[in-house]
């Protein structure tokens, strides 16, 4: 069997499923049911003065038939004493010392508060810290969350400031509520970060009632903007994470989270770049079961492959990710219908002629049966017809082979500034 055990950044795990910052790690309680389960760590729900909630403050996005595509919710964080917690998490990881037990953060940006939290939770035995600098709602209008994640400066010299005193090592939790969220990993790697872990919520409304006019979820007839989890956030995740992980300036392990819901999303995520995965959506979801499929999953996909410890995968195709700038310009795919397994719905045509490029034409066979086939001549491989198909192996995507050289848009415009200069020199 495949070896699952993780380390990030220093802290160690029997396998790279935790649970985040988040409902299902809001005491010891639960955390220790989590590793009962099966589950390697979790994050303990942020720690920091305890505040009021709201009622109600969850809400889900529905499609096509699955419930909790996305999720939504106005939650703050710990709304219970911090001297509580702490005893918790004592108790927890005395009981569960191989299990990662990583404590979240957030106080006001200032020196002293950090120093005072982090010693405090530290002399509980933690394996590490999390600096929450992503919460979009309740603490951001406070000045913390992603207010101070949005600007580099602030995460910058809070990320230094919880260093000063640490003992342990420092995680530094992202907000994708920005345009660019290399610019505060970096900032956070400049602070001392021994890691950063991506994304936290994203900025939302889950929807509007539209016989009661309200939004959703409202308290006493108002609502407010939320933070947006679930399956439907994780190729922003994945993206953003796959940026970090490609930048030589960010050079520290990633934990990676949003919308990993099964093994194939940990998979994927630890390919492009993340040391572990965080969950919370699913377990809120399903329970905290579900960690029986994922380590069972994983481990049987690196068994399949040959692949003796899960630290092989990281990374892996992170150099497969770039700039449409040097992507090349000559490769060419086009679609090909097989009529064998085709039900002659009519989706790829309706989708090609209405919305693409008109190159799906509809026909009869000898014995007089409709068929679909693509001018391939016309196609110019945008992958449409096969996305909208229902039945798998109806349509292939088939590369078209050539002789031409590889052409990026880069290299393109390389030769035609050389071509200026020369003409211009003569």
């Amino acid at each position: 069997m495949a070896d699952l055990r993780t380390n990030l950044a220093g802290i160690t795990s029997p396998n790279p499923f935790w649970l985040a910052s988040a409902p299902p790690t809001n005491s010891g309680y639960q955390v220790q049911r989590a590793f009962e389960a099966g589950w390697g760590g979790a994050v303990w729900k942020t720690l920091g003065d305890p505040i009021l909630n709201v009622s109600s403050r969850y809400a889900a996005v529905s499609f096509n038939g699955q419930r909790v595509a996305g999720f939504n919710n106005i939650e703050l964080i710990t709304d219970r004493p911090l001297e509580v917690n702490l005893k918790e998490i004592y108790e927890t990881k005395k009981r569960f010392p191989e299990h990662a037990v990583v404590a979240s953060l957030m106080v006001e940006p200032k020196q002293e508060a950090w120093h005072e939290i982090v010693k405090k939770v530290e002399a509980v035995g933690v394996d590490g810290l999390e600096l929450n600098f992503g919460c979009p709602h309740g603490m951001a209008e406070r000045g913390m969350g992603s207010a101070s994640g949005q600007v580099p400066d602030l995460v910058e010299k809070q990320t230094a400031w919880a260093k000063e005193a640490a003992g342990t090592p420092v995680i530094v939790k992202l907000t994708p509520n920005i345009t660019d969220i290399t610019a505060t990993a970096e900032a956070a790697v400049r602070g001392g970060a021994d890691s950063v872990s991506m994304i936290n919520t994203i900025n939302s409304l889950a929807g509007v009632d539209i016989d009661t006019w309200l939004p959703i979820p409202n308290v006493s007839g108002k609502g407010a903007h939320g933070g947006y989890c679930g399956p439907a956030v994780k190729p922003i995740a994945l993206n953003m994470v796959s940026e970090c992980a490609r930048s030589s300036r960010i050079n520290v392990p990633i934990s990676g989270m949003g919308g990993v819901s099964n093994w194939q999303n940990a998979v994927e995520f630890m390919l492009m770049g993340a040391s572990n995965v965080q969950i919370c959506t699913a377990a809120m979801h399903h329970g905290f079961r579900i960690i029986e499929d994922l380590v069972e999953g994983l481990s049987n996909y690196l068994d399949d492959r040959g692949i003796l410890s899960i630290q092989d995968i990281i990374g892996k195709s992170v150099p497969t990710y770039s700039d449409w700038g040097n992507l090349d310009l000559n490769y060419n795919v086009v679609a090909r219908i097989n009529n064998d397994v085709c039900i002659n719905c009519n989706k790829c045509h309706i989708a090609c002629e209405d919305t693409s490029h008109q190159c799906i034409d509809r026909l009869q066979d000898e014995g007089g049966n409709p068929i679909l086939r693509v001018r391939e001549e016309d196609c110019v491989g945008c992958n449409l017809c096969s996305i909208v198909c229902p039945v798998d192996g109806a349509i292939d995507m088939i590369e078209v082979p050539h002789e031409l050289p590889v052409m990026t848009w880069n290299d393109r415009q390389s030769l035609l500034g050389a071509l200026k200069d020369s003409k211009i020199t003569k």
